[in-house]
């Protein structure tokens, strides 16, 4: 690995472990709850002990004091008004990304939608930029589109994350697959480290930690955590008792101990 990639993946993780909180919403969803104060929001991750926020360029600019933690800049959106929601195209640059200060960039990839094959393009020529300027590539994987029938299938999953390191994305974020037996087989198909993603709002903090759990166990590095993350009410808490079990390998109920603080 290229020595630049190396010292930037070091600012977006911690001792090889990762804890994002995507915050990229507001291009797909708008100004939702938990992202109304950007700044708000990124300080109380940070006191959490998140090792990185994933942004749109907008909010980079945007930002009253860059943020203590890795930044990672996405790359890629759509909208929910559109007539096509799973088409993903290319919003920014990997040299605009390193002019923001941006630590690595990312992504999202739907596999599945009859625009897979732009997709696809977009992270070939994306992890080429990347590997020439020592930049890391996150690719979200997500199996979405008309060709799934059953997007937690754990071979799909697998097939999905594959295709991420295949064409040369360093760090894979993805569905769970709701257990570590099923997710073991994701993580060892997958030669490049992955990460899971939240989807929506969990009903509870036990659901959001035992997900998160499992997904360590499974041999996952980390979570990219959104919704369960910013739109807690206590999101510096949430990350906190995520730190527990990612970083310090404690139990879900330990990691709840500290939700129950306060």
């Amino acid at each position: 690995m290229v020595w630049g990639k190396r010292v930037r993946l070091d600012r977006i993780t911690s001792n090889g472990k990762m804890i994002c909180v995507p915050m990229d919403h507001g291009v797909t969803m708008g100004p939702m709850k938990g992202l109304t104060d950007m700044d708000y929001i990124i300080k109380k991750v940070s006191e959490g002990g998140a090792t990185s926020v994933l942004v749109h360029k907008g909010i980079i600019h945007s930002l009253k004091e860059p943020p203590r933690i890795g930044m990672i800049m996405h790359l890629t959106g759509s909208t929910n008004l559109s007539l096509a929601p799973n088409r993903k195209v290319q919003v920014g640059f990997v040299e605009e990304a390193i002019r923001l200060g941006a630590d690595a960039v990312s992504v999202h990839i739907n596999i599945g939608c009859k625009e897979e094959h732009e997709m696809l393009e977009i992270l070939g020529n994306l992890a080429c930029d990347c590997d020439a300027r020592g930049m890391p590539l996150i690719a979200m994987m997500y199996p979405r589109g008309e060709n799934i029938k059953d997007p937690n299938n754990p071979e799909v999953i697998a097939h999905v994350a594959r295709i991420g390191a295949e064409l040369g994305a360093d760090i894979i974020k993805t569905v769970y697959t709701g257990d570590p037996e099923s997710f073991k087989k994701v993580v060892k198909g997958c030669p490049v480290p992955i990460v899971i993603a939240g989807g929506p709002k969990s009903e509870t903090d036990r659901d959001v930690l035992e997900m998160a759990y499992g997904a360590i166990k499974a041999g996952a590095i980390g979570v990219a955590f959104g919704r369960n993350v910013f739109q807690h009410d206590r999101p510096d808490a949430m990350v906190r008792a995520l730190h527990m079990i990612i970083m310090q390998g404690k139990s879900v109920e330990k990691a709840l101990e500290v939700l129950k603080i306060g």
